[in-house]
């Protein structure tokens, strides 16, 4: 068996290229909507007890699945929160627990990110020494 011909090595990294870049794109518009959720769970706890703040948020999933590109997430008033005294509806329970949630989806991005780069890194190595 002969050594790879050059266009065979050019048309491997060409696909690992255009796999990474697809993979890159969705990761980045994950990790665009976890910033956009932080900050606004980061907002809701800040106004925990500002008279008749409402909490916001996104839709996570809907916002990940409809990937629209470069619009801005939809930011939504979550229904069937108790409304306290002063119009505030922040539960600082279920903001703690999106934040806890928002920490394990980016470590998780960020897993999936790192392997994606190691198996790139593994391809062009393997031209190299090809």
């Amino acid at each position: 068996m002969g050594l790879p011909l050059a266009s065979e090595l050019g048309s491997a990294r060409a696909s690992a290229k255009a796999m990474f870049d697809a993979i890159g794109g969705q990761l980045e518009r994950y990790l665009d909507l976890l910033s956009v959720r932080q900050k606004l769970v980061s907002s809701n706890i800040a106004n925990a007890d500002t008279p008749g703040y409402k909490t916001r948020d996104i839709d996570f999933h809907f916002e990940f699945m409809s990937q629209v590109e470069g619009g801005q997430p939809n930011v939504i008033e979550p229904e069937g929160l108790p409304v306290k005294n002063d119009g505030n509806n922040v539960s600082l329970d279920r903001e703690a627990r999106l934040l806890a949630e928002n920490a394990i989806r980016f470590q998780f991005a960020a897993g999936v990110l790192r392997a994606e780069m190691r198996a790139l890194k593994s391809a062009i190595q393997e031209g190299k020494n090809g």
